[in-house]
């Protein structure tokens, strides 16, 4: 599992357009979803923190942060642009931070409220992907832009606590186009799908 930073240092144009379309509003906030305890999916909107050295998010006490402390698999989807349709998503593994400088340091930067029932957590990233849909796709001209990082370290969904490739997660269906092979390490990859 790498640390946002890994991830930046191997992908940064990558890192720096997810990074936007999370920080679109100003602060961090997206979708996270987590895994219930009956294996369901729960999802939730977050303010995450985007550091030069982490992806981090402040939960209060709630049934996510039980999810996170539970099974820190953990998917983060950008909030839709006004003027676009592009998507960023993070998957990986979410720990909570004990360090109490870091914690601060942190609350700090994303203005947590200190007496709030919160618990810091750093997310590693095992699946990066961004998807750009330019007006010329939207308008049938041509399919989307997809760019996928992942984890050159990691060895694929070993186990059912690994986070799913998401271009292998649900089979293809009749008439899809076909999708590009995932590869991994140093540099994700550029493709177009063909046009309908």
């Amino acid at each position: 599992m790498a640390s946002w930073s890994e991830f930046a240092a191997d992908e940064p144009r990558l890192a720096a357009e997810i990074r936007l379309l999370i920080q679109q509003y100003g602060p961090g906030f997206g979708y996270l979803a987590t895994v219930r305890a009956d294996g369901g999916p729960r999802v939730h909107p977050v303010s995450p923190l985007i550091t030069d050295d982490g992806l981090w998010c402040f939960v209060i006490d709630s049934p996510k942060r039980r999810d996170l402390e539970r099974d820190g698999r953990y998917a983060l989807h950008s909030f839709p642009p006004e003027e676009s349709d592009d998507e960023a998503y993070v998957a990986g593994r979410a720990r909570p931070v004990s360090d109490p400088a870091a914690v601060a340091r942190l609350a700090r930067l994303g203005r947590a409220t200190p007496q709030g029932d919160w618990r810091l957590f750093e997310f590693t990233v095992d699946v990066a992907m961004l998807t750009r849909r330019d007006p010329v796709a939207r308008s049938g001209g041509g399919g989307p832009q997809v760019r996928l990082w992942l984890d050159p370290r990691g060895s694929g969904p070993a186990s059912r606590h690994e986070p799913l490739d998401p271009l292998r997660a649900a089979p293809a269906r009749r008439g899809d186009p076909p999708v590009p092979e995932a590869r991994r390490g140093r540099h994700g990859f550029d493709t177009r799908r063909p046009a309908a």
